[in-house]
């Protein structure tokens, strides 16, 4: 890529022009804006970090240009270019971070990528930038674009133009495949490229696909290491780097296994090495197991040996206190500097149980058989259970990752590798916090459509201390709307996670919520059926009891049939052990049955749960098993009391019926005017909360199409009058105050006003309550059920949007729904079906049904609001009439203010770590999610 045209003139004629000079303005050029930081993970899942610029900046620079081959400066500079000359330089690295800006991406102390961009007009600029040839291929252009079109964006551009040489490919793809409508024009061997820089739909997918990718990409990395070293590895059997090795080689790991230790020659056995450096070979993975102190030389030699990724079992650091914080993120920052993941520190370890693997790096001895599960847990202490509970159990797990403070790994980089893991069917969470639950809620949702996902959410009023410096506190609406929205199976204990795996790692969806009930005790039997109809289960046929002297074939034949009865969707058989025959030849008949079932052409997928002996998980005589003993697909779960399973079944079935409902589109309706809302928006807000006056409230509202129904502010009698006469009668007088409007019983409000007199009489009325000369006069809307919809802005999560009806009765019983921005079509048109009171708008005891297609249009308005301006703290359209004639807002209240943290949009990037990294242009702590 080459300079802007008046550059290039500028090398040749010695001059360089006014409009590129970094300190033309003023401007400090190593004031950059500190958001613009980021730490990106590349195609070969490998991190960088990307900042801007400074004039400290100018060696690195130098040494990049040496490292290019003559090549790729022909390409860039459009000539040999061989040396930087000393004037160039200066204006290469000195920038005003708005009209010139420029990132640099480094690795270690080495710029191995350069990017910018030179304002032309007001709203155009010139876009260039250069990859050393090392490090070409792995996605650097793509992301230098991505992150200059962002701060652009910012600085109020609206267009990249670019130069480059026909013969340059490879750059001319950079553009083409960002997703953004290029133009071209071809002129003595020079490409002419043009292109708004505005996101797209198409090119927020290619972002987005090329994350998910490169995450995905970095914990295939961490999962299928070539060769694992271990640091820390003991010779004591009570110490944890003793544990960790002894489990390596018990798994009969794929690759080589280094043990380092400087005080011993062998461990275990194997020979060990003094430092990670002295290892002859490559290592991939190192597992840490030093005290705390030691951990940071422990990470200088896995820097210099190139080591991908580090899994820290050691304690004593976040969970230690604010020093053990601080050498937390200092450690984390600077491997990713490096290139480097860390999992940890305080981690259980990471587990792949694929046969071309084999890997534990963990410290639990006792591990799970393979399976199609995949398991991300945060608390290292816990996760030890958790294995053996899933050993237990019979629940076989493909990979398991337990991130202990979760410092950089985390469960959102699990979602996106398990998406795409073809050993992975279903994916199960213990969560205790969310480092970036906006980026959750997008990942969950996508992978949800494809693989059940089940999780519990710990920590509802506390969160432990080393999660704390990157998580973020989420009240329980927020969370179960999260959870609902994106399709997540939430389940309140370990022991129901269990269960409900079990049934998804074992059973096909149902295709309906009609059950069958087979067993030979009745009274177990109406367990089943009372807390099948509890959990909202319909009985498709009437509970079948066999009778307990029933013969192994005869109890056998009547699953059979419920089987392939046509008003069953799904199967649970209760069955007591009678005391003359043994279970066990009734659990083989049941599986053979069932199994035969399963293999007829054309059959129907039922999945079927059991009680079965008081077996809890996958009994021996109800598994289907491989040739090497691994529990299969088509295995029937076991729960020791019917109530359980039926739980798991229904959990099972709402998720199913989530996914066999229309996923619906982002929707956003034609008449709206954000641009001249963000004029609006940025003459009011600051740096402090502010309500929006009256005026300003109607004049954005209306940006959007949401329109209040038309009144007046009056200060006397003979102005209400006035008001009313034309706005129009009937009128109604509204108190001032807002907490006169809100209480019924101070009578702060006068309906139905048809004359002149009337309105005097209610004006004195309502200045006699409240004391204050100025009333509203508003035109009455049609008649009908007063609703309220809002926007609840979460400092993490972000914007909910919530309907409910108004009034005391559903805010005391908190009767809301919530939905995440963005919201889709479908999304608007449950939210406003959801709560209990709903039927009140669709014609409930004869009413004429209240217009729902109008009360979604307006959801969709205040999404789109939100999604649009993060200034917009909460929102209140309260009440909404909704009558057949349509929703109208009668009353609206907006509250602006800093945007509490970053939303899941813009480039590419890793979540903030939020310390500095004690070099120029370092991060700053901003407690920022990205």
């Amino acid at each position: 890529m080459a300079e802007s045209g008046d550059e290039r003139r500028s090398e040749r004629s010695g001059e360089t022009p006014a409009a590129t000079r970094g300190d033309g303005d003023g401007r400090d050029p190593f004031d950059y804006p500190r958001h613009w930081e980021a730490d990106v993970v590349l195609a070969d899942g490998r991190p960088v970090h990307l900042r801007p610029i400074v004039p400290t900046d100018a060696d690195r620079i130098v040494a990049l240009h040496a490292r290019l081959s003559e090549r790729t400066r022909y390409l860039r500079y459009f000539g040999a270019y061989p040396r930087i000359p000393a004037r160039d330089l200066r204006r290469f690295t000195t920038v005003d971070h708005h009209d010139r800006v420029a990132f640099v991406t480094l690795l270690g102390d080495d710029i191995v990528a350069v990017g910018r961009y030179e304002r032309l007009s007001e709203s155009s600029a010139e876009v260039a930038f250069v990859v050393d040839d090392a490090h070409q291929g792995r996605g650097l252009g793509s992301i230098l674009l991505e992150h200059l079109a962002a701060a652009a964006s910012e600085c109020g551009l609206r267009r990249f133009v670019a130069e480059v040489l026909a013969e340059n490919a490879a750059m001319t793809r950079v553009f083409r495949d960002a997703g953004y409508q290029v133009s071209r024009a071809f002129e003595e061997g020079l490409l002419h490229l043009e292109f708004d820089i505005d996101p797209t739909e198409e090119s927020l997918a290619v972002a987005r696909a090329r994350e998910q990718a490169a995450e995905a990409r970095s914990v295939h990395n961490l999962l299928h290491p070539r060769s694992v070293a271990v640091i820390g590895a003991s010779t004591d059997s009570t110490k944890i780097g003793y544990a960790v090795l002894s489990n390596l080689l018990a798994a009969d790991f794929a690759g080589p296994v280094y043990p380092v230790n400087p005080e011993h020659v062998a461990v275990r056995g194997v020979r060990a090495y003094p430092s990670v450096l002295d290892i002859p070979d490559p290592v991939d993975l190192a597992v840490v197991s030093v005290p705390a102190d030691q951990v940071e030389a422990v990470l200088d030699g896995a820097l210099a040996k190139g080591v991908q990724t580090l899994v820290i079992v050691s304690a004593g650091f976040a969970e230690a206190g604010p020093h053990g914080l601080h050498a937390e993120l200092r450690l984390v920052g600077e491997a990713r500097a490096h290139g480097m993941r860390v999992v940890g520190p305080n981690a259980l370890g990471v587990l792949n149980t694929d046969p071309a693997v084999r890997l534990n790096a963990t410290l639990a001895p006792k591990l799970p058989g393979r399976g199609r599960t995949g398991f991300f847990c945060q608390s290292g202490a816990l996760g030890i259970a958790i294995l053996a509970d899933a050993e237990a159990r019979g629940l076989g797990l493909s990979t398991f990752v337990s991130a202990g403070n979760r410092a950089d790994v985390s469960g959102n980089d699990l979602l996106q590798y398990w998406e795409t893991d073809p050993r992975t069917d279903v994916v199960l969470l213990y969560l205790e916090s969310f480092g970036n639950p906006r980026k959750f809620a997008r990942l969950a949702r996508r992978l949800a459509r494809s693989k059940p996902v089940v999780a519990v959410k710990s920590g509802r009023h506390a969160v432990r201390p080393q999660l704390a410096a990157t998580s973020t506190e989420i009240d329980e609406s927020s969370v179960q709307a999260l959870f609902e929205q994106a399709g997540v199976v939430r389940v309140d204990t370990l022991a129901q996670l269990f269960d409900t795996a079990l049934v998804f790692a074992n059973q096909p969806l149902p295709s309906g919520s009609r059950i069958g009930i087979v067993g030979n005790s009745s009274a177990i039997a109406l367990l089943a059926a009372d807390t099948a109809r509890a959990q909202g289960l319909s009985l498709g046929a009437e509970p079948v009891d066999v009778g307990s002297q029933a013969s192994p074939d005869a109890f056998a034949s009547a699953v059979g049939q419920a089987l392939s009865s046509p008003e069953v969707d799904a199967l649970v058989v209760v069955f007591v052990p009678p005391v003359a025959t043994p279970g066990t030849a009734y659990a083989r008949a049941l599986r053979e049955t069932v199994r035969s079932a399963q293999l007829a052409p054309a059959a129907p997928e039922k999945p079927i749960v059991s009680t079965f002996l008081a077996a809890e998980g996958v009994p021996a005589e109800l598994a289907v098993t491989d040739d090497g003993g691994t529990v299969e697909f088509g295995s029937i779960p076991s729960y020791p009391s019917p109530e359980r399973a039926v739980n798991a079944l229904a959990r099972v079935a709402r998720y199913a019926e989530w996914r066999r409902r229309t996923q619906g589109a982002l929707a956003r309706p034609g008449d709206l005017h954000p641009e001249r809302a963000q004029e609006i928006v940025r003459d009011l807000a600051g740096d402090d909360t502010v309500v929006v006056p009256v005026d300003d409230m109607v004049r954005l509202l209306d940006c959007y199409g949401i329109r209040v129904v038309a009144f007046r502010v009056v200060s006397g009698e003979d102005d209400a009058v006035a008001a009313a006469a034309e706005l129009g009668y009937p009128v109604t007088l509204k108190a001032f105050d807002d907490t006169l409007r809100d209480r019924p019983d101070l009578a702060g409000v006068r309906l139905d006003l048809s004359s002149a007199d009337s309105v005097r009489v209610g004006y004195r009325g309502l200045r006699e309550v409240s004391g204050l000369d100025d009333v509203y006069v508003q035109r009455m809307a049609p008649k009908g059920v007063s609703c309220a919809i809002g926007l609840q802005d979460d400092p993490s999560f972000g914007t909910l949007v919530s309907f409910g009806l108004s009034g005391v009765v559903s805010t005391l019983l908190g009767d809301q729904a919530f939905r995440a921005v963005p919201v889709t079509d479908v999304d608007a048109a449950t939210l406003v079906r959801e709560p209990r009171t709903a039927p009140l708008l669709t014609g409930y005891r004869g009413d004429e049904p209240a217009d729902l297609a109008a009360l979604q249009d307006l959801v969709l308005r205040v999404a789109a609001l939100a999604e649009d301006h993060p200034e917009v703290r909460s929102l209140a359209l309260d009440p909404v009439l909704a009558s057949p004639e349509g929703a109208f807002v009668t009353n609206a209240r907006v509250v602006l203010g800093p945007s509490p943290s970053r939303p899941d949009t813009g480039p590419r990037r890793l979540r903030q770590i939020g310390t500095p990294r004690g070099e120029a242009g370092g991060q700053n702590p901003d407690g920022s999610t990205a």
